[in-house]
């Protein structure tokens, strides 16, 4: 494959041609040249077009494919066309599957089932057993085949013995775990944050209170055990500067949040859409200022699509009935585009989705320079666009986004010498 990308601004805080528009001449999957412009020579595929913008391949830590178990949400196969779409070259493949990736032959199913994709997958295996909160997972087993960390998916892990065992084992292996924070006692059977809008529309709420307790009690086993802890998705003002204040003592921790959660507040429910029933819920006004300053100001490494499918028989029903989950790779960079335009620069936009994810998983960093293989995104951050169904490419349609307008268009992906636009 011999591509050249023309006049494209390049976005990569370690490069020298940071924030440049350049010429990239990729020959046989490698980037061979980066010059302000070359010539296109015959049989090479020429790339340009308006505000073309490429970055190093962007990666989602958080995404459910279903694939063991309940193949008619999402398959292995089709998620990943899902993220070629949604302009991510890697994703890190949850354990929220049937059975749950929760040994070495489960990892293995996910390992071998994707060799041979354009985007890198990178599974991540459970904290307990089956995912019951009871006993630890078979850890080292797993990593052996290629788990690079370790969760129990949207299942808060009440036994704290546990989260305690798990942060002292995976840091003799040097891994870590990530967990979903979530006091279900606290929480219980709850359907959306609790506020006015929940009062106004009778439906029972999910206090704020159920993520912050839990996510205090994991920063102190943290605090006293040491190890990497991993956040997934915070939605809470309250959650924000506990992570704050935890990095400020040091401690070896970092969080994520889902797109929606920046754009998306909880009076998106007032149509009862199932679409906009989410866990972590959609948050007040307030509590999206805060995300949106956390991501400004670094407290928050990652964004995530937090990619969930469910099929119409699981959102097609009574609010209170309908599981929680919304499909997000084809949206995720228009919706984060939009709700971070003009509060983080582009850059760091950027960095949520490449340095700081393969960081926090400890997977080598991407660079765009010459002689390295092409792991590249391009994109058109201005673009704006009404977001249809046609734009899902994932088996099911649960986007709450679709008929919306959104910013940021992603215009292919270049990885493992395969070009896909």
């Amino acid at each position: 494959m011999n591509v050249l990308i023309k006049q494209a601004t390049l976005i990569d805080t370690t490069s020298s041609h940071h924030g440049k528009v350049v010429d990239i001449l990729i020959e046989k999957g490698i980037i061979v040249q980066i010059k302000k412009s070359i010539q296109a020579e015959k049989g090479v595929k020429v790339i340009e077009g308006l505000d073309l913008h490429v970055s190093a391949g962007w990666l989602d830590m958080q995404v459910n494919f279903c694939d063991p178990g309940n193949e008619h949400k999402e398959t292995l196969e089709n998620g990943l066309r899902a993220a070629a779409k949604g302009g991510f070259t890697g994703v890190a493949v949850m354990s929220g599957t049937n059975p749950p990736l929760h040994n070495k032959a489960q990892i293995d199913y996910v390992v071998n089932k994707s060799r041979s994709n354009t985007v890198d997958v990178h599974p991540v295996g459970t904290l307990s057993h089956n995912q019951e909160g009871k006993d630890l997972s078979e850890m080292y087993d797993m990593q052996l085949s290629g788990a690079v960390g370790f969760s129990d998916y949207k299942k808060a892990t009440k036994d704290a013995g546990l989260i305690l065992r798990a942060l002292q084992y995976s840091k003799n292996i040097n891994s870590f775990i990530i967990t979903h924070c979530d006091d279900k006692t606290i929480s219980h059977d709850g359907l959306m944050n609790e506020g006015i809008t929940s009062t106004r529309l009778g439906l029972k709420g999910m206090p704020a209170l159920a993520e912050e307790i839990m996510l205090q009690r994991n920063i102190q086993i943290l605090e006293y055990t040491g190890g990497r802890m991993h956040i997934p998705t915070i939605s809470t003002k309250g959650s924000a500067e506990l992570i704050r204040k935890a990095k400020a003592r040091k401690l070896n921790i970092t969080c994520g949040v889902a797109a929606y959660n920046l754009l998306l507040d909880d009076t998106a429910v007032e149509g009862f859409d199932t679409n906009f029933k989410v866990n972590p819920p959609l948050r007040t006004k307030d509590d999206i200022e805060a995300l949106k300053k956390a991501v400004a100001d670094g407290t928050i490494d990652v964004i995530v699509s937090d990619h969930n499918p469910q099929d119409i028989e699981s959102k097609d029903l009574e609010f209170d009935h309908a599981d929680n989950g919304m499909v997000g790779l084809e949206s995720c960079f228009g919706v984060l585009n939009k709700a971070l335009d003009k509060k983080v620069s582009l850059e760091q936009m950027v960095n949520t989705l490449t340095k700081n994810p393969r960081s926090v998983l400890g997977l080598k960093e991407v660079q765009v320079r010459e002689g390295v293989e092409a792991n590249l995104t391009l994109f058109n951050p201005e673009k704006k666009y009404v977001f249809e169904k046609s734009h899902v490419v994932s088996s099911n349609k649960n986007s709450g986004f679709i008929g919306k307008e959104l910013k940021g268009e992603v215009l292919g992906v270049i990885n493992k010498n395969t070009l896909i636009c």
